[in-house]
Parts: structure tokens; sequence; C-alpha cells
């Protein structure tokens, strides 16, 4: 039983494949804690919740699984956050072209007018994103940035994903996108594109760093100084998840429709089946995270410098696997 008194807890993640939302379709999170009277809510679905906390994580009592891009820059901005776990789900990365091109290697992309899209919102993880995917792609021929044409595109608020970028490319303005996920599976026969280099294929699993390689599970310092125990039940039961979800391919399927907002077709062409949904901080996935933080710095996207290993507090995850 929790002895201090803590009467709620809140959780969030990013609409892709993650544990908290596994376990938060199976009511896991809500009945772990029902029998110390701690409520477990969403973010996302409570009414009046402050949702601008996804990214700053100003919000003491939250569990955060999500992008790395927003994690680090709240870290960098000076929020006492702790990293307490990391994924590496594969979710289609893949530079799109319009239908017919002949991009078949990395080396293509040189000369290229890549679209970089500037979205009006405080961390641009968008921009991010597409940079960092880019960058993945040409590191694999040697060659970096500034061999393709940067172009920006305005995003407009409230548009699809990846929807400027791809009516940029139909329209003959840039071209190659880089998009992941399955709404952009889904997206791109609409916009006639198709997929010039597919990410996944690249033998070095470096070039796919990128806001969701991998995927930070943070809390606040707070909640871990006052509840640890807390942490280390909340990380017990994703851990359970990610079991559950190794076993259960369809209902995944099922559940990752309902996260993503996209249909079978586009789940099924972004994520492979019984993809592992499990949380580690390995020394390589650490190692992966810090080549993302050194990236984002040398892009402008962090204020100040974030030291990943002293980030990162194993504690938690060893009360679990010690358990």
């Amino acid at each position: 039983m929790i002895t201090a008194a803590l009467d709620a807890i809140w959780f969030t993640r990013c609409p892709v494949p993650t544990a908290t939302g596994i376990a938060a379709d199976q009511g896991w999170l809500a009945r772990e804690f029902a029998a110390d009277g701690i409520e477990v809510r969403s973010l996302q679905d409570h009414p009046g919740a402050p949702r601008e906390t996804h990214y700053t994580h100003a919000l003491t009592g939250l569990f955060r699984e999500g992008g790395n891009v927003p994690a680090l820059w709240a870290r960098s901005r000076g929020e006492a956050t702790r990293l307490i776990g990391l994924t590496w789900i594969e979710e289609r990365q893949a530079i799109l072209v319009r239908r017919g091109t002949a991009l078949e290697n990395p080396a293509q992309l040189k000369g290229l007018r890549l679209a970089v899209p500037r979205h009006p919102i405080a961390i641009d993880f968008w921009r991010a994103m597409a940079l960092r995917g880019f960058h993945g792609a040409l590191s694999a021929a040697g060659l970096g940035l500034g061999d393709a044409d940067l172009v920006d595109v305005q995003a407009q608020p409230g548009a699809g994903q990846w929807e400027a970028e791809l009516a940029a490319l139909a329209g003959g303005r840039v071209d190659a996108v880089y998009v992941k996920g399955a709404l952009a599976a889904e997206a791109a026969p609409r916009h006639g594109a198709e997929v010039g280099i597919d990410l996944d294929a690249l033998p070095d699993r470096r070039t796919r760093i990128n806001n969701g390689t991998p995927r930070p599970i943070t809390v606040h310092q707070r909640l871990l100084d006052e509840h640890p125990q807390v942490a280390t039940r909340f990380l017990a039961v994703l851990l359970r998840a990610a079991d559950w979800a190794a076993q259960h391919p369809a209902e995944v399927a099922r559940i990752l429709a309902a996260e993503t907002g996209a249909g079978a077709t586009g789940v099924a062409a972004a994520y492979v089946p019984g993809a592992s949904l499990h949380l580690d901080l390995s020394a390589e996935r650490l190692g992966l995270l810090a080549e993302q933080e050194r990236f984002l710095r040398g892009h402008g996207f962090l204020p100040s410098p974030v030291d990943v290993a002293a980030w990162a507090d194993h504690t938690p995850l060893q009360g679990v696997t010690h358990a």
C-alpha cells in the first residue's frame, strides 16, 4: 500500500505504439492503483487536463511515454524530469517521392529539394523529425543535409499529419518528403506518392534515430522523490502490457488503430505484428538517445545540453526486475 498522501497520477502518450496505450486500453493502470485510492487520469481524455504539459512536463504527477524531441526539450529548459525507460519500435520510416520517380538509393538525394515543415508550436518536433529523417538517409550515402536543398513548407494549424509536405510534393515544389507511421502510409497514395527510400531497410539502425526511436518514458523528479514505489509499479504494468502485446497481435492492431487514428491498412503497413514494446535503459539505447540529443542541439532545438546518462534513473526499472 502507498503510505504517503497521493490522490491522482496522470499519464500521457503519443498516438503511436506504446505500452502505456496498451495498458490503458486494458484498464490495468487504473486497477493497479485503485486499492490505494489513487485515480489514474489520462492527459488526453480527462476534462480540463493541462494538455500542454504533454510537451512541457510541468505537471509533477505525470508519466509520459512519447517522442524524445519534446522530452529532451523539456529537460533542456530546466524541467526536473527523469528518464526511466526507453523503447525502440520500427514505425515505417520512409522518404517518399512522386509516383514514378527513379529514386532507389540514398545517394540520389544529393541536390534534391527536401520538404522541411514549419509548425507554429513551442517545440517543432515535426521539423526536427524531417531533418533527422533526411539526415539518416543521407548519412547512409556518406552525405549530409548540406548536400541537398532544404525547402521550408509552412503547415497550417489543425491540418492533417504530413498533408502540407505531401501537397508540396504533389505540386512539384519539393522532390522528397520524410514520413513515418500508419497515417503516412494511408496519406501517401492520396497524394500520388510512393516510397523512394525505405529507412527501415537500411542496415544501420542509427539511420533511423528520430523522435520515436528511441522513445522515452519520463516522470517528474518530485514524484520519484515523494512516491518512488508508484514509478516502479507503473513500469511493472507497462512491462506486463508489453508481454501481453507480444502474444495478442490482433488485439494490438485494434488498439493501434484507435491510438493512431488510422485504419487497418495503415496499421498493417506501418507496424510489424508482435513487435516488442519492451522498455529498458540499456547502454545501447541510451547511446542512441545521446546521438539524438547532439543532433537536436546542433540544429537549435534544445536551449541547453542534456546529459542523457545523468538524466536516466535506473532505480524504478531495477525495482521491477529485482522484485
